[in-house]
């Protein structure tokens, strides 16, 4: 049994649309509806008559004197949840600016969700060039236009479709209330938008893990900027999330030209500092990338000898290498492990997976802006002058030179090529081929190991054409739902056209102690994640004093989750009082 939608439409005129949308879903849905008119006013209007009466024989709601941003004070609607709620073509009334339309969306919008289902809709149909999205032809100037998806952001709600109004749908239809009269609005080119709620952004917290790194089990705490990273398990098997797709077609892909073994390892994502650790990544990863991390506590296998630090969270430079432990910039340092398997065989690819952590500037492109992505590492040892390294090439070119990947070689002096680099558009660096010695002692004699290390996250982001890395990170479920195999073609985001809002921070800096990476490591533990780009964009040195002033601007832009103005500023305001604190620079 098909359960009826339970639909309220507000801001009604004559009733025409309320008994077109009756007629047209017949027992689909049950239709409230109302008006912000008495009765008596509501019955002079053209036909509201004949529309009541309609209304009356298909058994629906009608309720007067209702206004739509206080609909919790109507008693009757206050106590019920609806599926829908519909408001075509608001206005304010007689000549009303942007500012005054504006604000009756943001209180409608408040109001709205509070008699809204958790899974329910809000259709608003607005004219062409009001809403302010790129679909307005032709687009208005954001400051004229009534910016419908920024006042649906402030009750917490997305854009989440946008149609053109479907006249034809409803052919008794006819609108009125222009500028407060028995007159109809303009509906050619008009547009429907749908909102839907979207997740709440939250405060991050810091999360407790631990690593067994040898015979030591090591307490530590995540910095809250990589809060929302850890724990996903996105490459668990039966995962349709779209690294675990990439990685499966992949290995799938290169199996079909040779030997390909998936080697499972528990890989803990702490390791503990040494140079051979550190130079295994290079030329990948830079020192200054690294998240160093000091314990909060370690523990012996025998549980002897605990020692308990104080806990100083994520740290660069010479003071973090100090303290023994960061997380992992890169599954390099793990090919001695790799190689030391007892499944390791020569003339195969050996494979496996994981998370790698790494301090960048925040940026909407992918190889700088993610802090974290998953790497797939291919390990093979083979026949010394059997070329595996253009082997490899070739293999991989064949499968991500079709979809936009392109390679460059680099040389060593012989003129041999040692390396290559493997770039998306742009071009955005997503991995790395590379020959290397084997391991002291691992290895038959006569071999030489050729490595490999992509970026699933940057692979994902071109094959599926995904407009933002950090989608790949959303919690919410309708991304992943995209991918089901029973729904192909390409992504169609649930959150459309997210307003951006832009925020400049300037401040005084002493010579060399300003910390760049951990400053944008502070927007995204202030922001949530929310800061789509963090760009500097002046710089001077004081002629006398000898610092420098930095003026960074900072882009508020959210990929799947409502982000007001408001909050927007409140993290700016955040991050003000805390950058002197943190970095101990002067504001401006």
């Amino acid at each position: 049994m098909t359960t009826r939608r339970e639909v309220l439409l507000v801001g009604e005129g004559n009733f025409s649309f309320s008994a077109a949308l009756c007629q047209a879903a017949g027992d689909s849905v049950s239709v409230t509806t109302t008006c912000l008119q008495s009765e008596d006013v509501a019955r002079q209007q053209d036909c509201a008559d004949d529309n009541l009466q309609r209304l009356k024989d298909c058994g629906a709601e009608v309720y007067f004197e209702v206004d739509c941003t206080r609909l919790t004070e109507c008693e009757t609607l206050s106590q019920r949840l609806f599926d829908c709620v519909i408001f075509n073509f608001p206005h304010c009334g007689r000549k009303s600016g942007v500012k005054k339309n504006r604000n009756l969306l943001a209180k409608f919008f408040h109001n709205c969700v509070q008699v809204l289902t958790q899974s329910g809709e809000v259709h608003v149909a607005l004219c062409n060039g009001q809403g302010g999205t790129p679909v307005d032809k032709p687009i208005r100037e954001w400051h004229n236009s009534w910016q419908a998806v920024a006042m649906a952001a402030e009750a917490g709600l997305i854009l989440s479709d946008i149609c053109p109004f479907d006249r034809d749908k409803y052919q008794s239809y006819k609108c009125t209330g222009y500028r407060s009269q028995d007159k109809g609005f303009h509906v050619e080119g008009a547009l429907t938008h749908t909102f839907t709620r979207s997740l709440p952004y939250s405060v991050l917290q810091r999360v407790k893990m631990e690593a067994l790194l040898g015979r030591e089990t090591v307490l530590f705490e995540i910095p809250e900027e990589l809060s929302e990273y850890v724990n996903r398990d996105f490459l668990r098997p039966q995962s349709r999330h779209p690294v675990r797709i990439v990685q499966e077609q992949l290995l799938r892909e290169l199996q079909s030209n040779g030997p390909v073994r998936m080697l499972e390892f528990e890989w803990a994502e702490l390791f503990r500092n040494s140079p051979e650790r550190l130079q295994a990544c290079s030329p990948e990863v830079t020192l200054s990338e690294v998240y160093w991390i000091r314990s909060t506590e370690t523990r012996t296998l025998d549980e002897e000898d605990t020692d308990a630090e104080e806990d100083c969270g994520s740290n660069g430079g010479q003071d973090g290498g100090a303290r023994g432990y960061g997380l992992r910039p890169s599954l390099l340092m793990h090919v001695q492990e790799m190689v030391q398997h007892e499944e390791f065989r020569l003339g195969a690819l050996h494979a496996s997976s994981g998370l790698v952590f790494r301090r960048t500037p925040v940026s909407r492109s992918g190889d700088s802006g993610a802090p974290v992505f998953h790497q797939l590492l291919l390990v093979g040892a083979f026949p010394d002058g059997s070329r595996p390294l253009q082997q490899l090439q070739s293999r991989l070119e064949t499968l991500l030179t079709p979809l936009g990947f392109s390679f460059k070689e680099e040389e060593e002096e012989g003129g041999a090529v040692n390396q290559v680099w493997v770039n998306s558009k742009g071009p955005t660096r997503v991995g790395r081929l590379a020959t290397v010695a084997p391991p002291a002692g691992e290895g038959p004699e006569g071999t030489q190991l050729c490595v490999a290390t992509l970026s699933l996250d940057l692979l994902a982001l071109q094959l599926f054409s995904l407009p933002d890395w950090r989608l790949l990170w959303s919690p919410d479920p309708r991304f992943l739902a995209h991918f089901l195999p029973e729904l192909p073609g390409p992504f169609q985001n649930f959150s459309l056209y997210p307003p951006a809002y832009t925020h400049d921070i300037s401040f005084w800096v002493e010579p060399d102690s300003f910390d760049e990476l951990e400053f944008h490591a502070l927007v995204r533990r202030v922001s949530a994640g929310a800061v789509r780009e963090a760009v500097l964009v002046e710089r001077f040195r004081h002629p006398h004093m000898g610092h420098a002033s930095l003026c960074y601007r900072l882009t508020y832009q959210s990929s799947d989750r409502a982000l007001s103005h408001s909050q927007a500023l409140g993290m700016q305001l955040q991050l003000r009082q805390l950058l002197p604190l943190h970095l101990q620079v002067t504001l401006r």
